[in-house]
């Protein structure tokens, strides 16, 4: 397994610049924001499939790094009810494929999206409870008539450009959110979706990522490594469910962390081993989004906690006393 950052979280500088710390810091793949809320501040693919100047800049900035590339990320909502919304994310989503084609990459990580609940809809409706019954009719409306029909289409067109893993974060708020949801996109529109695995959002939706690896043993395209530390306290009061900023972390149910501080080592262990048993190999990219501590320093507590963690050499072929 590789060492991995999206880094998005260094929007503010320029990417030669991000590439070299994240170089110095031991990360070996990285995952570029290429649209959608990951921004575009280091690779804009409007601009780099016009530019051929700004392209090969683009690309020779990358190769003189001697990082690898494991994704660009096309987080948005490419059916958002708002037309013009949705028309926006898709068009991130395909030049981000264009460019991926030009560069010889085949994974893309992004999110499902969530309609509204009827074509008069203005925003976004996440449903989560069966009944009364209408909720049935919305999910309904919104797999059947929206997302699994522009999925379908929008996953061949990804393939005819050699882009072949579309790796879904399972992330409330959107259609695919777990194991099970993920597991019937893929099963509708074929094998191009995948999963990129991201244990945080499982975690605080009560889920053993383990159990979640094991579910999805073939389906995971690619990884994030991100901690949730759930609040025992305020979730004994309230729940799970929980809409309060997430700047007020004090009276959260939880709150996203860095890798280690939400879970400790053998938590983490169990993940990368079952990683590997499934067939899952490759990147563990960190995302930063930990409030309670700065870039910097958050950056280099997952990465400490990770080394000691992760597996890098090949899996054995055989046993030691074979």
């Amino acid at each position: 397994m590789k060492l991995g950052l999206l880094i998005s979280l260094y929007r503010d500088k320029p990417l030669e610049q991000v590439l070299d710390i994240a170089k110095s810091k031991g990360v070996e793949a990285i995952e570029i924001g290429a649209g959608g809320w990951g921004g575009k501040e280091h690779c804009n693919p409007e601009l780099l499939l016009k530019d051929l100047d700004e392209y090969k800049k683009f690309e020779n900035t990358i190769k003189k790094s001697g990082l690898t590339v494991s994704a660009f990320s096309v987080h948005g909502n490419p059916i958002h009810p708002n037309k013009e919304i949705a028309l926006r994310y898709d068009k991130d989503f395909k030049d981000a494929v264009l460019l991926a084609e030009r560069i010889g990459l085949d994974t893309l990580t992004c999110f499902s999206g969530c309609p509204g609940d009827s074509k008069d809809s203005h925003h976004p409706n996440w449903v989560t409870c069966p009944w009364p019954e209408w909720f049935l009719e919305i999910l309904d409306y919104q797999w059947n008539e929206v997302m699994i029909p522009y999925w379908q289409e929008t996953a061949e067109f990804a393939k005819q450009h050699g882009v072949t893993k579309l790796a879904f974060e399972m992330h409330p708020g959107f259609c695919v959110y777990n194991p099970e949801t993920l597991l019937k996109l893929r099963k509708a529109v074929g094998d191009t979706i995948g999963a990129n695995f991201d244990p945080s959002h499982l975690i605080w939706q009560g889920m053993d990522p383990v159990a979640a690896i094991r579910e999805l043993k073939g389906a995971i395209f690619h990884c994030h490594a991100k901690d949730t530390k759930i609040d025992k306290y305020n979730v004994a009061k309230n729940g799970v469910l929980d809409t309060k900023h997430y700047s007020d972390e004090i009276n959260r149910a939880w709150v996203f962390r860095s890798v280690g501080y939400g879970n400790d080592m053998q938590y983490w262990r169990d993940m990368i081993s079952n990683l590997r048993l499934c067939g899952y190999d490759n990147v563990l990219s960190i995302e930063h989004e930990d409030s309670v501590m700065s870039i910097d320093e958050g950056l280099d507590k997952a990465l400490y906690f990770l080394k000691q963690a992760i597996i890098k050499e090949e899996k054995p072929t055989t046993m030691a006393w074979a």
